[in-house]
């Protein structure tokens, strides 16, 4: 697109390209961040395994049908004495250790399928059916946060597109790395000029201009696939007064019906470089800081004629965060014997992932858990999950 082209529709529906990098832009302005309080939430795309994750060793039944995945456990370190945090997430087991992690397991949203496309809706937009809801809920806590403080805080996916749980009518954008060549500056120097007599466009530009500034130059990060780099560009992106409030991570391939334990130990190494390196890339703002990790649905129990596992109901998830009251596993454990088992095959659910966001997000941001439960999941009755914040 020729400087002649770039008009102000085109930068106000599209995405800037900024050098090796894209940021799409909002349909308003950013308002500044209120507050200090950061919230990321990091998605597991593709059923991660909460067997895996936080093996039950303590259920007989654990051993019965994950005989070939035993030895992956030996040594691991143990939550409430009757789980083991998988070794590959050694970082997120310090923060356990530290109090600063705490883990839910036999959790998930009220989905009872097994499709990736509508646990995933259900997941971003907390609706009770796939599709019934067309924003997300992380998008309508950004709009309940600008009610009650005043001021929208920014909201930012570091993802090529804005995800589904931050979409909505509340302001979010997205920024990510890209091979694209970069632009020189003197177009962008021409297209501050032509909007600067434009006082939206020419604070939207200079919100994009500040984020990619942010971001420390796409050199900094070689790829959002790698943990470590998704990580350290996160805090760059959330830190200080012009950070984002709000944040999204995506983590792909968690789609185990090959060789259990190769790939899902790829993927927490992973996951916990990411986690790790936004831990330490925070600094002091760790200490105002959660993170949710959470997947669209479990895997089942037994394993399958490949060395895998197939989809799935119950999995589990991770709150980790300098006020997380953490050092704990939150769960009504429903048990792995075969009458246990969710429809004979899977791990039954018995804790809502929407009552998880809702009572966690509320209790970090400081809004009234109940008020956020009827807000942010209109569809569902059900209590927020409370006391993930210390008192």
């Amino acid at each position: 697109m020729s400087i002649d082209q770039l008009d102000r529709r085109a930068l106000l529906a599209g995405t800037l390209a900024l050098g090796a990098s894209s940021l799409a832009m909002p349909r308003m302005a950013f308002a500044r961040g209120t507050g200090s309080r950061n919230l990321m939430f990091v998605i597991l795309r593709g059923a991660a395994d909460g067997l895996a994750m936080l093996a039950p060793v303590g259920d007989p039944g654990f051993a019965r049908f994950r005989e070939p995945t035993l030895r992956d456990y030996e040594g691991a370190r143990k939550a409430d004495g009757f789980f083991a945090i998988h070794p590959s997430l050694e970082q997120t087991g310090n923060a356990y250790a530290q109090g600063e992690a705490l883990f839910v397991h036999a959790a998930a949203t009220s989905y009872r399928e097994r499709s990736h496309f509508d646990g995933q809706n259900m997941l971003e937009t907390g609706g009770a059916r796939p599709y019934d809801l067309k924003d997300g809920w992380l998008n309508r806590l950004v709009g309940l946060m600008a009610e009650q403080m005043g001021q929208a805080p920014r909201a930012l996916a570091i993802a090529p597109t804005i995800p589904l749980a931050l979409r909505g009518d509340a302001p979010a954008s997205n920024y990510a790395p890209s091979a694209l060549p970069g632009a020189s500056d003197d177009l962008k120097a021409r297209v501050a000029a032509m909007y600067q007599s434009d006082p939206q466009l020419s604070a939207l530009w200079t919100q994009a201009l500040r984020t990619r500034a942010m971001a420390g130059g796409d050199r900094a990060t070689r790829s959002l696939r790698d943990g470590a780099s998704a990580g350290r560009l996160a805090a760059r992106l959330m830190k200080g007064d012009q950070g984002a409030r709000i944040g999204m991570v995506e983590i792909d391939r968690w789609d185990t019906h090959i060789n259990q334990s190769g790939v899902f130990r790829r993927q927490a190494v992973n996951l916990d470089a990411l986690l790790g390196a936004y831990r330490e890339g925070m600094g002091s703002a760790w200490a105002n800081t959660m993170v949710i990790v959470a997947t669209e649905f479990g895997r089942t129990v037994r394993i399958n004629g490949t060395n895998g596992t197939d989809h799935g109901t119950a999995s589990a998830a991770i709150v980790l965060g300098g006020d997380v009251k953490g050092g704990r596993v939150i769960a009504d454990w429903p048990g792995l014997s075969d009458s246990d088992l969710y429809e004979g095959r899977d791990l039954r659910p018995t804790i809502a992932l929407q009552c998880l966001f809702a009572g966690a997000a509320a209790e970090h941001v400081g809004i009234e858990p109940n008020l956020a439960m009827k807000r942010l999941f209109p569809d569902h009755s059900d209590a927020p999950l409370t006391g993930i914040v210390r008192g």
